[in-house]
């Protein structure tokens, strides 16, 4: 049987994060997408191996994310049908890159709350990490985070995204209410 590989490139401070204590992250993620993961700490490369392309690819997204400043717990959504991860890089939207701090800063906002409404209005997961922003959300929802995150980075007003996120949520909901309403009727 045909055995599938890839390496991945990750930032040495977040190699300790891939393994875990004594470990255990490393195991889970082998048990979770049934690959073996052979880490150098020393180099930040992280080679994947197993005999199913599409975990090989999965186990890359899940270490991709803890790489990009993901905790685990979330990084291991992917596992699910459907959970995306997507990275924006930010200096593709600057000029200088003494801007990228500040481009970071509109996306994180004050106290967090431009991140946390974006991921609240879009049901995903948003980390920003060194030059790149991390999403990880379902496939209806993460185009939308997307969209968010450049529109800020673009200059695009806090109170535009959100308005616009608002009427995007309501016609995303409408319309999985319209497939299936069973979803939205309460059962006690």
């Amino acid at each position: 049987m045909e055995e599938f590989t890839n390496e991945l490139k990750v930032p040495k401070d977040r190699v300790a994060v891939i393994i875990g204590k004594g470990g255990k992250i490393k195991q889970d993620i082998e048990a979770k997408t049934n690959v073996i993961l052979d880490i150098d700490s020393e180099e930040g490369t992280v080679m994947i191996s197993g005999k199913d392309a599409v975990a090989v690819f999965t186990c890359m997204d899940i270490i991709k994310a803890i790489a990009r400043g993901f905790n685990p717990e979330i990084a291991y959504r992917l596992l699910k049908i459907d959970y995306v991860l997507e990275l924006i890089n930010i200096p593709d939207f600057v000029k200088s890159k003494d801007q990228i701090a500040r481009l970071k800063g509109r996306v994180i906002g004050k106290d967090g709350k431009a991140r946390a409404c974006i991921e609240e209005l879009t049901e995903t997961s948003i980390s920003v990490y060194g030059k790149t922003i991390a999403l990880i959300g379902h496939a209806d929802y993460i185009s939308l985070a997307r969209k968010a995150v450049e529109s800020l980075l673009n200059g695009s007003p806090h109170s535009n995204v959100y308005r616009w996120l608002e009427k995007q949520r309501k016609i995303i909901k409408r319309r999985e209410f319209e497939d299936d309403p069973s979803r939205f009727l309460k059962t006690d």
